[in-house]
């Protein structure tokens, strides 16, 4: 059997509601990896906050980080990296935000914010990542992958018009939920990354199987020759990838699901 590279996104696709890696989605991309299949998690989040999740799949795994920032081999080596220019950064940072928005930045080693938001830790319990608080004067511009602005969608869209204003062409602009709007320099997403780990495999296009819920993972799911968005995902999402596949919810391990279907894994109960 040819191998093929299986890459997912984590919350709302691999994790379930819980957001955490269900037993049957241990066990189905153990059993892949175990045939010769390459796997690689894809997310928003910083890639130290994913290594717990690649730990607990006990496999060796690429990682994509940032929304493809950062690309990490199995052994944690980094292959890729991807930082907004100095300049940019700075004025992303020094850009007036509407109130209640937070802004984020992932640095190589460390996830930051300009004040405390006790919600998000919630979504880092699996991981036990946190961020550290810096006034936005005292934030350096260097080595940012990724910034990330968290509020009201109303208040985002307002902050995303003003963004494309100042620096649009040379940032990639996406969402990877209503109230996460997510910058990148131009150029980096989950698609390019991907697309860089299938050359340095050598599997083709057509090999690729992709998971996603969310506008992020739009261009990825484009590149994959088995594109598969999930029922709980963004409404726009299947409608941007038409060729896409609608499968299961995630809080139904739907990605486990259809791996086992595809693959022709004994059937497992969840």
């Amino acid at each position: 059997m040819d191998a093929h590279l299986i890459v997912s996104d984590l919350d709302g696709t691999l994790l379930g509601a819980d957001h955490d890696l269900a037993e049957i989605t241990i066990a189905t991309l153990r059993e892949l990896a175990g045939q010769g299949h390459h796997i690689a998690l894809a997310s928003g989040r910083h890639h130290l906050d994913m290594l717990a999740f690649r730990d607990r799949l006990g496999i060796d795994a690429h990682i994509i980080s940032s929304n493809g920032a950062w690309t990490l081999n199995p052994k944690g080596l980094c292959l890729r990296r991807h930082y907004l220019t100095s300049e940019i950064a700075q004025t992303l940072i020094g850009l007036p935000r509407p109130d209640g928005v937070r802004l984020n930045i992932y640095r190589d080693d460390a996830w930051v914010i300009d004040d405390h938001a006790p919600g998000l830790l919630a979504l880092h319990d699996a991981t036990g990542f946190g961020y550290r608080v810096e006034a936005s004067p005292e934030m350096s511009a260097e080595g940012i992958g990724k910034a990330l602005y968290i509020g009201q969608p109303q208040a985002l869209a307002e902050l995303e018009s003003a963004v494309r204003l100042v620096a649009g062409e040379a940032l990639h602009i996406t969402y990877s939920m209503a109230n996460s709007l997510e910058i990148m320099a131009a150029g980096v997403n989950k698609g390019t990354a991907v697309a860089a780990l299938l050359d340095d495999l050598g599997i083709p296009a057509d090999r690729c199987l992709a998971f996603g819920d969310n506008l992020n993972d739009m261009e990825m799911l484009a590149l994959a020759g088995e594109g598969h968005v999930m029922a709980n995902a963004h409404p726009r999402l299947a409608t941007e990838v038409p060729g896409a596949r609608v499968i299961g919810h995630h809080a139904e391990h739907a990605v486990a699901v259809r791996l086992r279907e595809r693959f022709g894994l004994t059937p497992a109960v969840s």
